[in-house]
């Protein structure tokens, strides 16, 4: 069955007006007439046509007018017609936006093809922003990206956009600002997602065991080169690494070659790398503590994650977002958010970033969980009952939560072992991460 496409006509000539609609109507559109276009525009805020069809010399607001104020990236494309139209008329208006010019009298398959062609893009473009959202927070961007400014709107499409590449990304940013999490999305969203992510903290290890942990050795250790294959690499606080081992990186990055520890053979890997730092990486170039060359090939693409407090008004939308998270896991209604709260909110520097306001959250929702509280009380770390659990359910929840936190830190974040080492099934591990709220880029810091 052909698609249903609906269209705005406008013209304030009533013949040509109606003349266009039986036109469209009889090849299978639904079709809404304005004799002008202040009354489109008007309806435009509550309908959603595929495409607008309008006529540009009009009493009023014109067609050009009404390009102007359709320059939004959720409004339907414009096709303009006019019988008065010129080669620099029609030139103006395509460059301004509109998606097609026409002059009368015009071939009615002609219009017909255009307009089809219009509302296709346009349900496409529709169709791939709600994908692209659905991407976001299934990737877990969400949880340090949420928010409308349109700094972090341009963090959420970049990171989408670099998810699909697979050259090297160097993601910077202070700590707490959920490098990681932003890492783990990119791998989620591309299409090595298949495949294992891997991460290596550079600075809880010393020189002989990076370079092991990474490259492998001849005693049989795969090392994170090898266990990643086909994969991704993340090389979390890349600029602790000593530069012996920045020279093996170097060249593993060049060529997929690495060379396990104690073996002169080579092995060939296929890795993409994603690298995060806390340190301003150039600096330590001219100090002569990190390798320029590794640099260059590290940041092919980056991303710089803002710190909370440059985020302004997202910092109470992000909030209340964990605080519904938080309040899930401890199954009590979210608390409500008060003037004071939001003031509170704006009014700390969160030196500890995204993470701290994870914490902050947790700590508010506690506090409801025993009927008081406030986001002041939650920032001053104050919780008089914090070793007493108001319930049962309260008091197992904590109990996991410490009880795997301690499992994923003592095995490395390597969760196979984790559920081996806690006597559950990886699923109901998954189960439980999701249910309690853990964060596994928090607990290996």
């Amino acid at each position: 069955m052909p698609e249903t496409y609906t269209a705005f006509v406008i013209d304030d000539d009533s013949e040509m007006r109606n003349s266009l609609g039986v036109l469209l109507e009889r090849s299978g559109w639904q079709v809404s007439r304005f004799s002008g276009a202040q009354a489109a525009l008007e309806r435009l805020e509550v309908a959603a046509p595929d495409v607008v069809l309008s006529d540009v010399r009009m009493p009023g607001m014109t067609g050009l007018d009404l390009l102007e104020h359709m320059q939004d990236a959720r409004t339907p494309p414009l096709v303009l017609i006019s019988a008065h139209g010129d080669i620099p008329m029609a030139v103006d208006a395509i460059q301004k936006g509109a998606y097609s010019f026409l002059e009368k009298p015009f071939e009615p398959r002609r219009l017909l093809t255009i307009l089809r062609h219009a509302a296709e893009k346009h349900r496409l473009l529709i169709s791939a922003r709600r994908m692209r959202a659905q991407l976001v927070e299934l990737s877990g961007l969400d949880r340090v990206l949420l928010g409308s400014s349109p700094r972090v709107a341009q963090l959420k499409a970049d990171a989408i956009d670099l998810a699909m590449t697979n050259g090297p990304v160097l993601i910077t940013g202070e700590t707490g600002t959920g490098k990681e999490v932003v890492a783990r999305a990119l791998h989620r969203l591309g299409p090595r997602s298949d495949n294992a992510f891997v991460a290596i903290n550079c600075a809880t290890l010393t020189e002989e065991r990076l370079e092991e942990q990474v490259f492998g050795n001849s005693d049989g250790q795969r090392g994170a080169f090898r266990r990643a294959d086909g994969g991704t690499l993340f090389l979390d606080e890349v600029g602790t690494a000593p530069l012996a081992v920045q020279v093996k990186l170097l060249r593993a990055l060049e060529t997929g070659d690495i060379q396990p520890v104690g073996s002169d053979e080579d092995v060939q890997t296929d890795v993409r790398i994603i690298a995060a730092s806390n340190e301003d990486l150039t600096g330590k170039v001219a100090s002569g503590t990190f390798r320029e060359d590794f640099l260059f090939r590290l940041n092919t693409f980056q991303l710089h994650l803002p710190r909370l407090l440059e985020r302004g008004d997202d910092i109470v939308l992000l909030f209340e977002h964990f605080v519904a998270q938080m309040s899930e896991t401890y199954e009590i209604s979210p608390p409500d958010m008060t003037a004071d709260d939001a003031a509170a909110l704006l009014a700390h520097d969160w030196p500890g970033n995204v993470r701290e306001l994870r914490h902050v959250a947790e700590r508010r929702v506690l506090a409801a969980r025993r009927g008081d509280g406030s986001v002041a009380a939650a920032l001053r770390n104050e919780n008089p009952s914090e070793d007493v659990p108001a319930t049962l359910r309260e008091a197992v929840a904590r109990f996991e939560r410490t009880l795997i936190g301690q499992a994923v830190r003592s095995h490395n974040g390597r969760m196979e072992a984790v559920a081996e080492a806690l006597g559950i099934g990886r699923r109901t591990l998954n189960e439980k991460i999701v249910k309690l709220g853990l964060d596994k880029s928090e607990l290996l810091d």
